[in-house]
């Protein structure tokens, strides 16, 4: 591994008075506040920020797009060194030990949730001893193996591997040489539990780092809501919403997906919680707007609608929120009377009242009596930084339908 401290290889200043956010720390530096570059720089480079009298803002990874610099520390004399890295993934690991995220019945949580842990363009989830540790910069993928080195120093005997898992999440221009695979040890392929019920991830070949972490604590209330009631999952993707609807005693649970794959990872997972009356689950492998739309009226009385993001970037918000609408205005039309719909954008790109404006009219068209229950989020291993609102792109509503 590379021990080598990474050095500031050039100079940013900015334009007069595009420094206030900076000051306020928000951790982000956009291309169109630069107005001079002193120094030959590379995407992925440290850079050291300047105001445009020269005062010294802020150190960080520069990137030639429209996130220029993603700020690692607004001390400009912090070395990015083995200590850098240990201390912040110390910060990040203890705060979550303290407050019980780490149990022997819930070895799966977020350890990095960048700018939310103070580390921009870097996520590591863990599962059980491995963990799995993605890069959405070039400047966190040229310090993997320092990332890596810092995992284990802290972690300790509870981690066995590290798994890199990047090739889909740097930018695609960039010139890099990202290969997912193990950068330290190996480990197999294990069931891990989340609030006891066992999961499969697939950090090799599943999207994100093989979970969906991020939904542990709706799942949780899920739960509550599922005794006696007849469950619709769509977008099942691995059946974390159905396995905890299968033991919070629902009559029925049937999970959607368009990926056969998925689909056998979540009967997987549905095998190894050895639920009472398994036949009470069903796979249904199909798109999922067509079974909305030609499912029977009154055949659910809980659905969950947790649809892959339909906006990566604000170009397409619009055709995003009809997406919204649609599959909204379907559930209330479909749900029998005193149902409760779970409802879901994991779009950074739309806000939480542009999505609750798509839910309102969809509830005006179908013109059911709809009441909201619950307003929800990420979890607290999903951090968002106060000075970086764009790091709240989970929002999702419970809803009674009447």
């Amino acid at each position: 591994m590379n021990n080598t401290s990474a050095q500031v290889t050039a100079r940013i200043r900015l334009r007069a008075k595009r420094e206030d956010s900076i000051r306020r720390f928000h951790p982000w530096v956009f291309s169109g506040a630069i107005l001079h570059i002193d120094g030959n720089v590379q995407e992925g480079d440290l850079v050291e920020v300047l105001a445009y009298d020269h005062t010294p803002l802020a150190i960080g990874h520069y990137a030639p797009e429209s996130i220029a610099v993603r700020i690692l520390s607004f001390d400009t004399q912090m070395a990015i060194d083995e200590t850098f890295w240990q201390s912040r993934i110390r910060t990040a690991y203890e705060w979550r030990r303290a407050n019980r995220l780490i149990a022997p019945d819930n070895r799966v949580f977020r350890l990095i949730h960048g700018e939310g842990d103070n580390l921009p363009g870097l996520v590591v989830d863990i599962y059980g001893t491995t963990a799995v540790m993605q890069a959405h910069s070039v400047g966190m993928h040229n310090h993997r193996f320092e990332i890596a080195k810092a995992l284990v120093s802290v972690l300790g005997e509870a981690l066995q591997a590290v798994y890199y898992k990047s090739e889909a999440t740097l930018p695609y221009k960039a010139q890099h040489d990202a290969h997912d695979g193990f950068l330290v040890g190996r480990t197999e392929e294990e069931a891990v539990p989340e609030n006891g019920i066992r999961f499969f991830p697939d950090w090799a070949k599943g999207q994100k780092t093989g979970f969906f972490v991020d939904q542990r604590n709706n799942r949780a209330l899920l739960e509550h809501y599922a005794p006696g009631r007849r469950v619709l999952n769509m977008f099942c993707y691995t059946g974390g919403f159905s396995l905890y609807a299968m033991r919070g005693g629902a009559s029925l649970v049937h999970s959607v997906d368009s990926s056969a794959k998925a689909m056998a990872l979540t009967d997987r997972n549905v095998a190894e919680n050895h639920f009472e009356h398994p036949e009470r689950h069903q796979s249904i492998i199909t798109d999922a707007f067509k079974y909305l739309e030609e499912m029977t009226p009154g055949q659910y009385d809980l659905i969950i609608l947790d649809p892959p993001a339909f906006a990566k970037h604000r170009k397409v918000l619009r055709n995003a929120l009809q997406g919204y609408r649609r599959i909204n205005t379907e559930a209330f039309r479909k749900i029998a009377s005193g149902g409760i719909l779970f409802t879901f954008s994991c779009s950074q790109a739309v806000s939480r009242e542009e999505f609750r404006l798509a839910v309102f009219s969809a509830a005006a068209t179908s013109g059911r009596r709809i009441s909201i229950l619950h307003q929800l989020t990420q979890p607290e291993d999903h951090p968002i930084n106060i000075y970086h609102p764009e790091g709240e792109y989970l929002k999702g509503l419970v809803l009674r339908v009447d």
